[in-house]
């Protein structure tokens, strides 16, 4: 399933990045969210995503969300 349909505060892994766009895949993978990772969904507000990596918050989109594999 994609991060977009997880629940918040539950911890998941990550098992890739499905998209076509290669600077979406380099963004995330700068993030740390590659596969094997824990991602943490903290809050969701509209389309915006704030999720948990590594100890460390960011904000990311539905597009980006949707990307991600868990």
């Amino acid at each position: 399933m994609t991060l977009v349909k997880g629940k918040l505060n539950t911890p998941y892994v990550v098992n890739g990045v499905n998209t076509d766009h290669e600077d979406i895949k380099k963004l995330l993978f700068s993030l740390g969210c590659y596969p094997g990772e824990k991602v943490t969904i903290i809050s969701k507000l509209a389309s915006n995503y704030i999720i948990n990596i590594k100890d460390a918050r960011y904000s990311i989109d539905e597009d980006l969300a949707k990307a991600i594999i868990v």
